[in-house]
């Protein structure tokens, strides 16, 4: 493939120093040319960037440009061109991968619950129960399943929550009902490190069951 001739003809026909056969021959060129044409528009902003430069003082004449001086400048202009549009291309990776990694944190499955804890016998009582707390900004929130495996019912049961400054709260009631599991879910105010202990209580006040905490 034969060298374009009017390849070098861009800079100096938007800076306006090629002879009038030389422009005439190169517009003629411009139309059946994208490259020269894509050049040359890249390039039209040129004159206005040199006429915002202030004239330099005045110098002793030290003599004309060196020949290469022209062709020089064009490279570093079509060189900074390259680098500008390797940035942006970079720029738009790296925040394709940022979108991606944002939509892999945002998929994650959510963190599962803390498990239920049994809790102590403190006799031989014909009842069961275990519990989970689950800590928020408000409070505790207590979810408990009691079962009740006595022949008939022994009455009511009570939930306390005992703070560590040893203050008691009533936080539910139920009937023992034979062969039945109660699910209890319930919130205080106090706050899972405030908590020393729950107690499931007989309508006596008597304590049955204990989670230390």
């Amino acid at each position: 493939m034969s060298e374009d001739p009017f390849a070098t003809f861009d800079a100096a026909y938007v800076l306006g120093a090629l002879s009038p056969e030389d422009r005439q021959r190169f517009e003629q060129h411009l139309r059946t040319c994208d490259r020269c044409a894509a050049s040359v528009r890249d390039m039209a902003g040129l004159p206005g960037l040199l006429a915002r430069v202030d004239a330099p003082p005045v110098v002793p004449d030290v003599g004309p440009p060196p020949p290469d001086l022209l062709p020089t400048v064009l490279r570093r202009v079509r060189r900074g061109r390259r680098i500008r549009l390797a940035v942006t291309s970079v720029s738009a990776a790296v925040a394709v991968s940022a979108c991606v990694a944002l939509a892999v944190v945002a998929s994650w499955p959510p963190a599962a619950p803390p498990p239920s804890i049994a809790m102590t016998a403190l006799g031989q009582f014909p009842v069961r129960a275990d519990a989970r707390l689950d800590a928020f900004e408000w409070g505790t929130q207590v979810d408990m399943s009691c079962s009740y495996t006595g022949e008939r019912s022994s009455g009511e049961y009570v939930l306390v929550a005992i703070s560590r400054s040893g203050t008691e709260t009533q936080l539910a009631t139920w009937k023992a009902v034979p062969d039945n599991t109660a699910r209890i879910v319930i919130g205080t105010a106090l706050k899972r490190t405030d908590l020393a202990a729950l107690e499931v209580r007989g309508g006596s006040g008597r304590a049955l069951l204990r989670l230390t905490l």
